[in-house]
């Protein structure tokens, strides 16, 4: 297949906003009280999610010729820098504020996966398919955490 440079760069912006999800949702597991075993399951799901995508994509950087980009987030890359407000604080540490934090992500992603579809490098249908697939799959993971976000919010 043919190297290009320009896929290979969005591919590996996709692979660190999945960096950055694992990260923000193991600090959310970390931040998250005993109590709240919900939430801890639901963030390793979310993590695991992000490994499987990361795993995918870094296998289509190999197979267009390119280095993936395996250890690195947004912080070094042009992409989104929102996980890193997950990673770095919570606030009130409390279930709304730390859902609220995990959504914010999840926009970031989602945004990410947007532009990286609209993005004019060339890509041939088996990748468009990977990176819209996996859009799919993070909007429900961004739809499931906001409905959690807005119970809690209904119950304070």
């Amino acid at each position: 297949m043919q190297h290009n440079e320009e896929l290979i760069e969005v591919l590996n912006d996709l692979v660190r906003i999945n960096n950055d999800r694992i990260e923000g949702y193991e600090k959310a597991i970390n931040e998250t009280k005993d109590i709240d075993a919900d939430l801890r399951t639901l963030f390793r799901r979310m993590a695991d999610q992000s490994r499987q995508a990361k795993a995918e994509l870094v296998q289509e950087v190999q197979k267009q010729g390119g280095g993936a980009d395996t250890n690195s987030t947004t912080n070094s890359g042009k992409i989104y820098r929102a996980w890193m407000g997950v990673k770095a604080t919570f606030s009130g540490k409390d279930r709304k504020s730390v859902l609220a934090a995990c959504e914010f992500g999840e926009d970031a992603a989602q945004k990410a996966y947007k532009e990286a579809l609209e993005s004019e490098s060339t890509m041939d249908a088996d990748v468009r398919q990977l990176i819209v697939k996996q859009q799919a799959s993070l909007k429900e993971s961004h739809d499931l955490i906001k409905r959690q976000r807005d119970m809690q919010a209904a119950n304070k």
